[in-house]
């Protein structure tokens, strides 16, 4: 691997999974390979899961670390040609190339302005560090895209799993804010690599891009999409057409006890406590987001891991 900023990264799932999996029995077996190399992380936005899993991951391969809020130090440009007589202080231009003089591997978390559907679908931002770095970059969530929660999901849906092909249904659910596509985005189209029965399910004008979706049964009937599920994923995003607008906050698709049925529950936090899922479900055994958060770090461990090797 030579980078990760997309699950098309990954060239051989199966495989990545299965050694996701043996690196968390031995998270320091590789502790060496990471020796006098530096992780700078770069956030455009806030972070909890993200930030933390992935120094850990780094610090497991006993890489250093160096993280920086980047709105904290000054605005970036990124158009070509512009004349910066205004709020920007560096190109992205001078900035990706002098970060990659600190660093081994950059990871960039930057999220989308939901306001501008042209510019965030372009990932102006990540695609502005892999074309002016010179070392790898790992995307830690973009506009479009959270490579790293879609394959840590993989693992844990992996490792639950009792049945041959189980049934993995992804379900919209309310939220007071616009949040972006990105976890859906990238879960969606990792479950698409995977040998499982997967729908999704949302009001009707919650698409989200067919370009990711494709031939993935969409049902508006969530209690349908719901019946029999193995797996329900939970996770609120805002409209993809009507671009980052939130028109529709019905309590009905909050998750309770009685859809999810025998189902186990997935989100990838934070949530929103009995609005987005209620109590009796995140609280209770069937939910398994705190083993999905754990997973986040063997993930990044992973990711990282085979980057160092291709480095070496």
């Amino acid at each position: 691997m030579k980078k990760y900023t997309d699950i098309s990264d990954i060239t051989d799932l199966d495989s990545l999974i299965r050694e996701t999996i043996l690196l968390k029995m031995t998270p320091f077996e590789y502790h060496g390979l990471g020796k006098h190399k530096t992780l700078v992380m770069l956030f455009f936005n806030a972070s909890l899961r993200t930030r933390l899993s992935t120094e850990k991951a780094a610090r497991n391969l006993g890489m250093e670390v160096m993280s920086l809020n980047v709105n904290e130090a000054w605005q970036l440009e990124f158009e070509d040609g512009t004349v910066m007589d205004a709020n920007t202080s560096e190109h992205v231009k001078e900035a990706a190339q002098v970060i990659s003089q600190y660093a081994d591997i950059i990871a960039v978390r930057a999220f989308p302005s939901l306001t501008n559907k042209v510019k965030d679908q372009s990932e102006y931002i990540l695609k502005s560090f892999e074309k002016y770095a010179t070392v790898p970059i790992v995307n830690m969530e973009s506009a479009t895209a959270h490579p790293l929660q879609a394959l840590a999901d993989a693992v844990t849906i992996s490792e639950f799993t009792e049945t041959k092909r189980p049934k993995v249904v992804l379900s919209w659910a309310p939220h007071p804010k616009a949040l972006p596509q990105a976890v859906a985005n990238s879960f969606a189209s990792m479950m698409q690599r995977m040998d499982v029965d997967f729908q999704i399910t949302h009001p009707e004008g919650y698409e989200l891009d067919s370009n990711i979706t494709k031939d993935v049964p969409i049902i508006y009937n969530q209690e349908e999409a719901l019946a029999e599920a193995d797996f329900v994923y939970v996770k609120n995003w805002s409209n993809f057409n009507d671009y980052g607008k939130v028109l529709n906050t019905d309590p009905n698709w909050m998750m309770t006890a009685e859809k999810l049925g025998k189902a186990k529950f997935m989100h990838c936090l934070p949530v929103r406590r009995n609005m987005v899922v209620e109590d009796a479900v995140l609280d209770g055994g069937q939910s398994i987001v705190m083993q999905q958060a754990n997973n986040r770090t063997f993930a990044a461990q992973i990711v990282l891991k085979q980057i160092l090797e291709n480095l070496n």
